[in-house]
């Protein structure tokens, strides 16, 4: 199933999905059982699937959801704020020759420093524009490996965030009934004796997986996520910039007359 789905998807979507529900497909794979093939087992493995696919683009949606509030607390998209003259990421000589190469691809006048203080949001549309450039010409995966490595992780990061608060319900819920069952000592259809070594690990597992979702998913993560990326993705403009290099170089050569025969 994994290899038809493309890496980002698998890496940044799928997987923040599984780790969300964990505890429930911890509980699905240990209290089926899988020693005889039942339609039982069938309906669960079908369904887990499309719970999988399903609960993807439900990660998707609720990071998607949430990115403008990762934005406002760091005062804009950082591939915009990056650019600005007022910003220290970058050295001085370094940012000024990005912005002029990309000021040169979408035919714009950057704005100076005192423009940009003058009128902030006209120059932040500038800097958005040329970030939207670099995104479209930055897509090659193998060419720009670091950069979509850093997008996988702000994307996984950003989409877990999103699913955080419905990770721990489902694993209040899946400890509630774990607690209850070892506590009523009864499961039915089940033997309670065969059961409650799995009842046990699942409500570990919960457990555990609830102190990771709470304090390890948070907007400092994916706020330095974002950062990384932003960051990787101006750096591009070097491997851009030294590509466009040897094509002007050819076409500033002089041609050489040609011969009479």
């Amino acid at each position: 199933m994994f290899k038809y789905l493309d890496p980002y998807t698998l890496r940044a979507r799928l997987s923040p999905a599984i780790i969300a529900a964990a505890p429930a497909f911890a509980a699905i794979a240990l209290l089926l059982s899988w020693t005889q093939f039942s339609l039982s087992n069938t309906i669960a493995s079908v369904g887990l699937v499309a719970l999988l696919f399903a609960l993807a683009d439900i990660a998707r949606r609720r990071g998607k959801k949430i990115q403008p509030q990762v934005y406002a607390e760091l005062g804009g998209m950082p591939s915009t704020t990056m650019l600005r003259h007022s910003d220290p990421t970058f050295d001085t000589a370094s940012k000024a020759r990005y912005v002029a190469f990309l000021a040169g691809k979408i035919n714009e006048t950057a704005p100076t420093q005192a423009q940009e203080e003058a009128d902030l949001a006209a120059a932040d549309a500038f800097y958005t524009r040329c970030g939207d450039w670099l995104r479209e010409n930055t897509r090659n995966a193998k060419k720009f490996n670091i950069l979509f490595n850093e997008n996988v992780t702000y994307g996984f990061r950003r989409n877990l965030l999103g699913m955080k608060w419905s990770a721990l319900a489902l694993n209040l819920l899946v400890v509630v009934i774990s607690g209850c069952v070892l506590y009523r000592g009864s499961v039915p259809y089940q033997d309670i004796q065969h059961v409650e070594g799995r009842v046990i690990v699942v409500f570990v597992v919960a457990v555990l997986h609830a102190l990771y979702i709470g304090f390890g998913v948070n907007w400092a993560a994916v706020a330095e996520a974002a950062k990384s990326y932003a960051r990787q993705l101006i750096l591009s403009c070097e491997t851009l910039i030294n590509k466009a290099k040897p094509v002007a170089e050819a076409a500033a050569k002089p041609k050489k007359p040609k011969k009479d025969k």
